[in-house]
């Protein structure tokens, strides 16, 4: 027997999930979330839920808000089952199903007034964010905000009528100085390093445009601290749903899964306050950078280094991945050989421990994390995780041999087949331009590494050019498997 997800059946499923101690009515608004997907309900939700059951803070529900046309699908899915969510934990000796509750609502595009309306009330004292690393209109080789954007000239021209995040947090600042209410704090919760200053960067970017004065007001007025996230938490498909149903007899639309561990760093920069999440186990600290290039670059850039090889291997999930021994050693001597070694220092912190802790997240068969979702965006996630190691490496006159490989792995994937034969399905924004470059590459290795917006000055230096073509070489002549053997023997290159 199954029973459809609702406040009204929550009694139905209290003998086969976790419930909310809380109640729906109990929840008062505090924070507006814009972009609803699997990583916030994941994360920031599962805190609040988590404070929410010591019967604390109450005045902090969530409401979400979407501007992708795509982010209806959510709402209709949330608001068919009152904006509960069936978060699925799962590690490799157990699996637990929880409802979470902190949501109240979602509002997505076309309503944007609506939108503005509620980042106008004084009951909204954060707003936050999870809107990918590339939604933050960042040219990637400058690491600057780019105010050539069409979203962001369409916003600069007509800031009444706002259709980005970005223009839409402007016009509700807006709103609260007419109308004398305190600015809320605006708390970036995605994968970018300095993601505050990011995002205050891309918010007065774009008000400058439009409003000078405006955003001078912003800058000193509107707090937005720093953070570090991590859960690693893949797609909801169809399997994630069977599981859902099957396991724990729950009907749910768009449930969640993700690992048991989870981690969240912060800035204390909260004027108008915040939710007690230090008792839940948020660390609060006055500087987020060594945790967050910690993570950046050792997890993240962990999955950017395995994602193409497996998937030129044919392989779809990461913890097969991990199973293959190549892989495994190829990570296993790229991050301790050429990326920990330039990682800052990290307050008591073991560097090659947080390693380990990484290699068996990755391990975890039951998560059931995907090579095609590691591999997309790359055009965002590499300027962002792996290149910033390389060039690092590059200023310390050290060799780039296995950071050089990575490249050339995501190179020879933009090709377009796998090793096998199989046709690869591109999910990336620069998807186009990379696999003509991929190919015109065969000829011209600069035809790749000297995309100027991605590469930036690592593709110009001569000791990356000749690692990256030593590599690129071998991957197209004896694949990818052999190549990984030769670099983890020390015989891909002299």
């Amino acid at each position: 027997m199954t029973t459809k997800l609702s406040l009204a059946t929550l009694d139905d499923i209290g003998n086969r999930a976790s419930l909310p101690s809380y109640r729906r009515d109990e929840i008062r608004p505090g924070i507006l979330h814009f972009g609803v997907g699997n990583f916030h309900r994941a994360h920031m939700a599962i805190y609040l839920h988590d404070l929410f059951n010591k019967g604390r803070d109450l005045d902090w529900g969530i409401i979400g808000a979407g501007v992708m046309p795509s982010d209806q699908r959510m709402r209709d899915t949330l608001k068919a089952q009152d904006f509960l969510t069936t978060v699925v934990e799962q590690d490799i000796d157990r699996s637990a199903a929880t409802i979470t509750g902190p949501m109240l609502d979602v509002i997505t595009a076309p309503d944007f007034d609506r939108i503005i309306a509620t980042l106008a009330s004084p009951d909204i004292r954060i707003v936050s964010l999870t809107i990918t690393e590339g939604g933050y209109f960042i040219d990637a080789a400058t690491g600057k905000f780019d105010p050539t954007h069409p979203a962001i000239v369409a916003d600069a021209q007509d800031p009444a009528h706002p259709k980005t995040v970005f223009g839409l947090i402007i016009a509700g600042l807006k709103a609260r100085r007419e109308a004398g209410i305190p600015a809320f704090t605006v708390m970036c919760c995605d994968n970018i390093p300095g993601n505050g200053e990011v995002t205050e960067a891309t918010v007065c970017g774009l008000a400058r445009l439009s409003d000078p004065e405006f955003a001078d007001w912003i800058h000193h007025s509107v707090a937005f601290p720093n953070s570090m996230v991590d859960r690693i938490t893949p797609a909801t498909g169809q399997r994630e749903i069977d599981i859902t149903r099957d396991s724990y007899g729950i009907e749910d639309g768009w449930p969640v899964f993700c690992e048991g561990f989870k981690q969240w760093v912060l800035e204390d920069k909260f004027p108008l306050g915040r939710p007690a999440l230090e008792d839940v186990g948020v660390t609060f600290v006055p500087d987020v950078a060594p945790y967050e290039l910690m993570k950046l670059r050792i997890l993240n850039g962990g999955h950017a280094a395995i994602a193409y090889p497996a998937a030129l291997m044919d392989i779809h999930f990461v913890h097969e991945s991990m199973e293959n021994p190549l892989i495994r050693a190829f990570l296993a001597k790229l991050e301790n050989e050429e990326i920990i070694p330039v990682v800052p220092p990290v307050p008591n912190t073991s560097l090659q421990d947080y390693y380990i802790l990484i290699e068996n997240r990755f391990s975890n068969p039951k998560i059931g994390d995907t090579i095609p979702r590691l591999a997309q965006d790359g055009s965002n996630r590499q300027p962002k995780f792996i290149l910033p190691s390389t060039a690092d490496r590059l200023a310390k006159g050290l060799d780039v041999q296995g950071l050089a490989l990575v490249s050339a792995l995501w190179c020879r994937y933009f090709e377009g087949t796998s090793d096998g034969g199989k046709t690869i399905a591109f999910n990336d924004p620069s998807a186009e331009r990379l696999h003509t470059a991929a190919l015109a590459s065969r000829s011209d290795p600069m035809a790749f590494i000297g995309i100027a917006d991605i590469f930036g000055s690592v593709g110009s230096d001569p000791r990356f050019q000749k690692r990256f073509a030593e590599a690129i070489d071998s991957l197209r002549s004896r694949g990818a498997a052999a190549t990984l053997q030769s670099y983890i023997d020390g015989t891909l290159a002299s």
